[in-house]
Parts: C-alpha cells; structure tokens; sequence
C-alpha cells in the first residue's frame, strides 16, 4: 500500500507481489468487519473503506485510506489533516508477520478508542512542513500517546 500522491520508489519484488496478492485473496474471502477493499490493479496501492465501528464517535461515517486517509480524514488526535497517521505499527513497530487486515483493524481501533474528535495539537505546523508531497515515512515520529 502506497500513498495515491507518490510515485512508487521502486517495482515490487516478485515475494513481495506474492504476499500482496495471497493477502488480497484471502481479503476477498474473509474481509475484516468495517472495511472494504476497492477493487483497482494495482497491487501496491490498495484503496480501502474505512467504517466507523458502532457505539464510537466515528458510527456510520465511512473514510478512505491507503495508508493515509484521503481527505477528509477523520478528526483524531493521531491524523493529520493531511492524512497522515501516527502509528507506530506503521513506521517503526511493523513487522512483516502483519497483514493489512492487521493494519486496518489497528487503524480501526485507534479510531474507536478516541474520546474526542480533533486534530493533533500540531497539526498546522506539522502539515505546513509536508507540503511538496513529503512522504509519512520521511517523519521522524514521536510515539508518546498510546491512550487513543
């Protein structure tokens, strides 16, 4: 899964595309509850519809994301208005043994775990610096709220 605004960096090796497509068919299969997959194809950019899981301040609302979510994302004190998301599963606790249905119910929790809707306390600062497409990747994150 990349970012729809990047270029993919590099081709994916033949595993890699292995893993993507056996992940894909299972997706298919037994997708996880509150997600939906859109079909496109390409491999390396899966576009996925996000539904708020019920009794949580994102009830009923549905988002997409593809790592980031594309605007509008939720209001969440971890997503920037850009999109971006701060989790650390996805930068510097991700391990391969993770699927993105893994990914995405993770996502889906942080979302159902928080207590109030708004954006981080530097998110206009944080978005001003990403401007010219920086990458999330190219974040050097801070990981000191696993509350929400």
């Amino acid at each position: 899964m990349t970012s729809s605004s990047a270029p993919s960096r590099k081709a994916l090796s033949k595993i890699a595309c292995n893993r993507l497509q056996k992940e894909l068919t299972e997706w298919q299969v037994n997708p996880p509850t509150g997600f939906r997959h859109k079909v496109n194809d390409n491999l390396q950019k899966w576009t996925i519809d996000v539904t708020g899981a019920p009794g949580t301040l994102y009830e009923n609302e549905t988002y997409q994301l593809q790592v980031v979510f594309f605007p509008p994302g939720p209001l969440h004190p971890h997503i920037y208005s850009n999109g971006h998301i701060c989790l650390d599963i996805l930068y510097d606790s991700w391990s391969p043994a993770m699927t993105v249905s893994s990914v995405c119910i993770s996502i889906l929790s942080m979302l159902s775990s928080s207590p109030a809707k708004e954006r981080p306390a530097d998110n206009d600062r944080y978005v001003k610096n990403c401007k010219n497409g920086r990458s999330p990747k190219e974040t050097r994150w801070w990981f000191h709220d696993d509350k929400v």
